[in-house]
């Protein structure tokens, strides 16, 4: 008894350092992956190296008060262009202007309010920018919203996050067509993701006020896709280029709809593998300046190269279909230009 009792003891002596020791490989194995994976993730990630310069361009940027769009405004003013910034925070769109100015030196960098949101606002913008620009080289869709539980419609009644990302942007192109076309060769780069795999866009319910928020983010990232690439069809010959892209996972202010208790883990999962918004803005840099891109349309891209697309999104009776819907959903009148 005496034996079977010692024994007892001594294995409790040598089990736990044991369960400890392992218990810290695995820990140490945990982070070695980790540390594996954000090395991987730093040497794939496209940077742009290219030096073109944008002296005498304009170019529009939608939503860049912060993350890519605010970086892809500052890098494209460190190349010499003139850029407006279109958001609907007019406030903290002035301050980031300020930054801009400062850190590039160039003071060609304008403000203009722009709620994607609102087709009043978008027709209000559009037309101060034909009546204030002779020019027009770049137009920038990088404006983008993203909900988790909320439904919400815009003042037209339309689901918040397809109006934003998807109906705004294609009455904006519309409206400011003709000038894009005076201005050839210029350009129009959307910002798409390759998150719109997850999603898909319902031909059958146009305005989703009705689908849960969250899915309707991928949903209008396949939008996006589709309504470039008939876009770019449409627009054959005109001198007009359109492309989208994925700019990577970016640690923006994008995902601080998460809600708690989720977003710790999220918030861990952002700091260790999604890109820096420096990082996130290389290709959207890359579409709107490279010089042997000139002729490129109607393509996806990703960390600073060609991609490919699902057959879904690349389905040319979808995107005619979603073209079709888009042009009901804006009320496009007789008055204003076809594309």
């Amino acid at each position: 008894m005496a034996v079977v009792e010692y024994w007892k003891a001594d294995y409790v002596y040598w089990i736990i350092p044991l369960i400890a020791a392992f218990g810290l490989l695995l820990a140490l194995a945990f982070i070695a992956v980790i540390f594996v994976i954000r090395l991987y993730a730093q040497y794939t990630c496209g940077i742009y190296k290219g030096k073109a310069k944008m002296d005498g361009k304009t170019v529009i940027v939608t939503g860049c008060t912060s993350g890519i769009g605010k970086e892809t405004a500052k890098e494209l003013a460190k190349r010499g262009a003139k850029v407006i910034m279109a958001c609907r925070n007019v406030d903290a769109a002035e301050k980031i202007k300020g930054e801009i100015i400062e850190s590039t030196k160039n003071t060609k960098v304008e403000v203009k309010k722009l709620d994607l949101s609102s087709f009043a606002s978008i027709r209000e913008f559009a037309e101060e920018i034909k009546k204030t620009e002779s020019h027009l080289e770049v137009l920038v869709h990088n404006a983008g919203y993203a909900n988790i539980f909320k439904k919400r419609k815009s003042d037209d009644g339309i689901e918040l996050t397809m109006a934003t990302n998807h109906y705004g942007p294609f009455l904006l192109t519309h409206l400011l067509i003709d000038l894009l076309k005076k201005s050839s060769p210029s350009r129009i780069v959307v910002v798409a993701s390759s998150l719109y795999r997850i999603g898909s866009f319902d031909e059958k319910n146009s305005n989703p006020i009705d689908t849960f928020p969250a899915y309707l983010y991928y949903a209008s990232k396949e939008a996006n896709i589709l309504f470039t690439r008939e876009l770019a069809r449409r627009l054959e010959g005109t001198g007009v280029t359109a492309n989208c892209l994925h700019p990577g996972l970016i640690d923006t202010g994008i995902w601080r709809s998460v809600p708690w208790p989720l977003n710790w883990a999220w918030n861990l999962v952002i700091k260790g593998f999604f890109k820096t918004p420096e990082q996130g803005c290389q290709t959207t840099v890359m579409l709107a300046v490279d010089e042997n891109l000139l002729e490129t349309t109607g393509k996806y891209f990703s960390d600073c190269q060609e991609s490919y697309v699902s057959s879904a999104a690349s389905d040319i009776k979808r995107a005619r279909k979603l073209w079709e819907i888009s042009e009901k959903m804006v009320k496009l009148d007789e008055n204003d230009p076809r594309i």
